[in-house]
C-alpha cells in the first residue's frame, strides 16, 4: 500500500485508513505498509509506527509491517516496536546498500525474525537492494525460524523461485513481488501476489489468481491480457514505483498526494497516463 501524504508533506493517517479499507473492498485480502511502494525508506520509524497502528485497527485482513532497514540494529529495534501495533506480520527486506554476503542477509534477517513473534515474510528485491536473497539462504531461514512463513519473490528469478517453493513444499507461501509475473509465479508454486497495480486493478487480480489456484489457466491468462497495460504503466525509469501508484489513485479521486524526495512528484504526462490506464481498465470491467 502506499503512504498518502498531506500537502503540507505529512503522513495523512486519515486518507491511509480510508485507502486501506478501499483497498480490503477492491478484493486485497492483506496489506503490506512501508514496503517499497509505501516509501518506506523516505519514513520515520515513529511515521511507521503511527501508520501499521491505525491500519491494523481500521481493517479485517492481516497488515504486514515493513520494519526493514540497512541498520540491522535499528531493523530489530523497529521490528519489537511495531509488533506491539495491531499488526499481524514483518515484512522483512534484504538491507540495502551494504551489500552484504548470504551470511549477512540471513545475519540479519534471521535478527529481525528473531525480534518477533509474529509471522515473517521474506522480501526478495535485488533490483533495490543490491543483493538476492539465495534459494539456500531462504529455506535456512525458514527451517531454522518457526515464523518465517512466507516469500516475497521481486527477483525475477522463476528457477530459484521454484526450486524454494520445491524443498519448502507447505512449509513457506510463495508470493510473486512482481505483477507482470504473478501468472508464471503461480505456475511454479506461489500463492497469490503483493501487488502494485492492485491499488486500482484489484478485482482482476483477485479474480486472475483465483482462476490460477483452481486450475482455470485460460481464465487466468486472459485477465492476464487484460492487465498488461497496468503492468507496462506501474514503473519505469521516467516515473518508478510508486511514482505511477499515486497517479492512478489521484486518477480515482483518492488523495494520496506526490512521492516525497529523492521519488519526488509526477508530471503531468504520469497523471495523463494514470488516467487513461484507469479507465480502459474500468470500461473493460462493463
Amino acid at each position: 500500500m502506499v503512504t498518502p501524504f498531506a500537502a503540507s508533506g505529512a503522513v495523512d493517517i486519515d486518507v491511509a485508513v480510508d485507502l486501506a479499507q478501499f483497498l480490503v473492498a477492491e478484493g486485497s485480502e492483506g496489506l503490506v505498509l512501508a514496503g517499497s511502494t509505501g516509501e518506506g525508506s523516505a519514513l520515520s520509524d515513529d511515521e511507521k509506527l503511527s501508520l501499521f497502528a491505525a491500519v491494523a485497527e481500521a481493517v479485517n485482513v492481516p497488515v504486514l509491517a515493513g520494519t526493514s532497514s540497512s541498520d540491522t540494529a535499528r531493523a530489530v529495534d523497529l521490528t519489537r516496536r511495531a509488533s506491539s501495533t495491531g499488526i499481524d506480520g514483518i515484512l522483512a527486506t534484504t538491507p540495502a546498500y551494504a551489500r552484504p554476503s548470504q551470511a549477512g542477509i540471513a545475519a540479519h534477517l534471521g535478527a529481525m525474525a528473531d525480534a518477533t513473534t509474529l509471522p515473517v515474510m521474506l522480501y526478495d528485491i535485488p533490483s533495490r537492494t543490491g543483493r538476492k536473497i539465495s534459494s539456500a539462504t531462504a529455506v535456512a531461514l525458514a527451517t531454522s525460524r518457526p515464523n518465517v512463513v512466507a516469500l516475497k519473490d521481486a527477483s525475477g528469478d522463476l528457477v530459484a523461485a521454484a526450486h524454494t517453493a520445491a524443498v519448502l513444499g507447505a512449509g513457506l507461501d510463495l508470493y510473486s513481488g512482481d505483477d507482470s509475473l504473478t501468472l508464471p509465479f503461480l505456475a511454479v508454486g506461489a500463492v497469490g501476489v503483493v501487488s502494485v497495480a492492485a491499488h486500482w486493478a484489484g478485482p482482476e487480480f483477485a479474480e486472475m489468481v483465483g482462476a490460477a489456484l483452481s486450475g482455470d489457466w485460460a481464465r487466468a491468462r486472459a485477465i492476464n491480457e487484460r492487465l498488461a497495460a497496468s503492468y507496462a504503466f506501474e514503473s519505469s525509469e521516467q516515473a518508478p514505483n510508486p511514482i505511477p501508484t499515486k497517479a492512478a489513485l489521484r486518477a480515482l479521486g483518492r488523495a494520496v498526494g506526490q512521492c516525497r524526495w529523492p521519488l519526488g512528484p509526477a508530471d503531468d504526462t504520469v497523471d495523463q497516463a494514470a488516467a487513461r490506464v484507469v479507465r480502459e481498465l474500468r470500461e473493460r470491467r462493463g
